[in-house]
């Protein structure tokens, strides 16, 4: 009977816990290097487009570049070159609406960098060169859209 009355006992107990979920971390997975070195080119390729007065083309390019900013981002800890990858195309971007008379918009970019840098350990100079940039992009919005 006390045997009977421990078995019942034992069956009541909690459940264990469940074996904690290992989620792999995209930057280790070798695809993540090269996107981010192809962001870079991309940059690169937009930013002299740009310069040369090809704004329809650096466009295209801006745009298929934010794909690739969204693959990356989803990384929970991004890389500092995927970080500044994504800054980047975010800045040029931010710029060119700018220049297209889209204050709203180009504020947006220039806020989604002002959020990134503000929040990104560790602090560095470059990160606040850029937590700079990006600021002073919106307040050159701010001082348009009040004209």
């Amino acid at each position: 009977m006390v045997m009977m009355f421990a078995v019942v006992l034992a069956g009541c107990a909690p459940a264990p816990a469940p074996a904690p979920k290992v989620t792999p971390d995209p930057t280790a997975e070798d695809w993540y290097g090269p996107v981010t070195a192809e962001l870079v080119a991309m940059n690169r390729e937009a930013e002299g487009l740009l310069r040369d007065g090809k704004g329809d083309q650096a466009a295209a390019i801006i745009t298929k570049g934010q794909a690739l900013v969204g693959r990356l981002l989803a990384a929970p800890r991004p890389t500092l070159a995927a970080m500044e990858a994504a800054s980047d195309l975010e800045q040029m971007y931010g710029r060119m609406l700018l220049g297209n008379r889209n204050y709203g918009w180009a504020r947006l970019a220039f806020q989604k960098n002002v959020s990134r840098w503000k929040n990104w350990r560790p602090q560095s100079p470059e990160a606040a060169r850029r937590l700079k940039l990006a600021q002073d992009g919106i307040a050159e919005c701010d001082r348009r859209m009040g004209q």
